[in-house]
């Protein structure tokens, strides 16, 4: 299984975490998703290749930002 950290700017509350979590859970072959707004960290597990691309341009029609690095 891979696993793949996200920093992730913007998210203030644990309604942000649930916004993120829902529209990443649509994304195959993603199985689990955290998120920590505190942390500023997305969390995801996934059984094979993400697409990161997807991963980031979903995250930015929510408003918060992926940091590179």
């Amino acid at each position: 299984m891979n696993k793949i950290v996200l920093n992730v700017k913007g998210m203030v509350c644990g309604g942000c975490e649930k916004r993120v979590i829902n529209a990443l859970s649509e994304i195959s072959p993603i199985t689990k998703i955290e998120a920590d707004h505190q942390e500023g960290k997305v969390t995801l597990w996934a059984e094979g290749e993400v697409n990161l691309d997807k991963v980031k341009e979903r995250i930015a029609d929510l408003g918060f930002e992926v940091e590179e690095g």
